[in-house]
């Protein structure tokens, strides 16, 4: 799993720190999405897959790497 964000899209809802609090964080002074982990660990799989389709904006890209 590789994951990328549109901070320039992202609205700052937080649903994805929420979600997957190991994998996104937020800027603190606006609120926008902080990738922590673009390669997290299987665990993480489904909070990320989760988090990108709570996202309002649809900021969160999740690609997933052959097996």
């Amino acid at each position: 799993m590789e994951i990328t964000v549109d901070q320039d899209r992202c609205v700052a809802a937080g649903h994805c720190v929420v979600a997957a609090p190991d994998v996104f964080d937020q800027r603190e002074e606006d609120g926008v999405v902080v990738l922590l982990d673009p390669s997290p660990p299987a665990a993480a799989h489904g909070p990320v897959t989760g988090a990108a389709l709570l996202c309002p904006a649809a900021v969160i890209r999740v690609a997933w790497a052959p097996s």
